[in-house]
């Protein structure tokens, strides 16, 4: 007699959020592949760019034993594919191609999509695909982070036909990512050390507090305040006076590779928040001390959106967790990514419960097709409302 052995829980609960997001397992994806041009300038600007030759090298066994490499951004759109012709031939039928979106909200369980929503490797073989065009291909793919925010960037992963796709290989992509990883530590600490040596005699001659950040944020010297883990910078940073979140006000002035920031006094915080979701998420706080925009991930975007549903009664990592992940006991994921957007955020975001400070007036700015509503997200208090349409 054959026993059935029941799918694994994270298959399981990506299952139930692809099914809530309307997914049609035998028909084509909704978002098509992004024109080639959009590629190339995704690829310029991604954070990984410099990395791919390192992935590429921690993954030579694979590609020698005739795997596909790829690469992809944080919303799980193709970027780079590294192998042999017949791999990429076979990709090529699946719509595995640059510029796809390989996320769970538009294919449904597949290992790189996967790895995203729950930040941690996957690997998927066949019939744990959702596709039905996938059932003969096999994955493993794992989220690459910032070392110093935690933050998802991208995903690297080993795919082909599944009946040649070992177990091992897991660990693969793990360790490449893993270098990935150190690679960008190794260049963010000489930059910094490179803006340090700039500014200590500039910082040293000041008599009121400041702080000296790279073009990302990230500190290089402090004097007179502890300096924050990361600050969260405008887009378009100007010199000049402007609102930062947890620093408040500040006179900023240019640095080569930075900025140096002065707080002033007494700031006050943000009095307004607008979540805009009608295109690439967008985080806007302003008040009477200033204003300040901010581009969102994914996830964070996701969790704005659930705590502004949520209003003043707010929501517990449990609630949150079933939101995002349709899995209650991922509660460590989402503390830890609460944890990193109350660093965005200031104090705007609250705890116990989590929820938006109740002096801070929301607005939620919707696509007027609700279809388009964060379209690579699967997460269930997204898929519900862009599924069924409400307004």
């Amino acid at each position: 007699m054959t026993v059935k052995s029941e799918p694994r829980a994270e298959i399981r609960a990506s299952w139930s959020r692809a099914q809530a997001s309307g997914i049609d397992r035998g028909g084509a994806p909704a978002l098509a592949p992004l024109p080639r041009a959009d590629v190339e300038q995704r690829r310029e600007a991604s954070p990984l760019a410099p990395l791919v030759p390192a992935m590429t090298r921690a993954l030579s066994s694979a590609l020698e034993a005739g795997h596909l490499m790829v690469v992809s951004d944080v919303e799980g759109r193709v970027l780079w594919r590294i192998g042999s012709t017949a791999v990429r031939d076979g990709a090529d039928r699946l719509g595995f191609v640059p510029g796809s979106a390989w996320s769970e909200g538009n294919v449904g369980t597949n290992a790189i999509g996967t790895a995203l929503v729950l930040g941690a490797p996957v690997l998927i073989r066949g019939a744990e695909h959702f596709a039905q065009s996938h059932i003969g291909w096999g994955c493993a793919a794992s989220p690459v982070c910032d070392p110093d925010t935690g933050r998802v960037i991208g995903a690297v992963d080993v795919s082909g036909p599944s009946r040649g796709l070992h177990p091992a290989e897991l660990g693969l992509v793990e360790l490449a990512a893993r270098v990935a990883s150190l690679e960008l530590r190794e260049e963010r600490r000489l930059r910094l050390d490179r803006l340090r040596v700039h500014a200590t005699v500039l910082v040293s001659r000041l008599s009121e507090p400041a702080l000296v950040v790279d073009r990302l944020g990230h500190p290089a010297l402090a004097s007179g305040l502890v300096a924050p883990h990361r600050v969260l910078l405008p887009e378009r940073m100007e010199p000049g006076r402007c609102w930062l979140p947890v620093l408040g006000m500040v006179q900023a002035d240019p640095l080569p590779d930075g900025w140096l920031l002065r707080p002033e006094p007494e700031s006050a915080g943000a009095s307004r928040l607008e979540l805009d979701l009608r295109g690439d998420p967008v985080l806007r706080l302003d008040g009477d001390a200033g204003a300040w925009e901010h581009r969102l991930s994914l996830r964070h975007a996701e969790l704005l959106f659930a705590l502004a549903l949520a209003g003043s009664q707010g929501r517990n990592a449990r609630d949150l967790a079933d939101d995002l992940f349709a899995d209650p006991s991922k509660v460590v994921t989402v503390r830890a990514e609460l944890s990193r957007l109350r660093r965005t955020a200031g104090s705007v975001v609250l705890s116990q419960p989590y929820r938006i400070a109740p002096q801070v007036a929301v607005t939620l700015t919707l696509p007027e097709d609700r279809g388009q509503l964060l379209p690579t997200s699967s997460a269930p208090v997204v898929t519900a409302l862009r599924v069924g349409g409400a307004t």
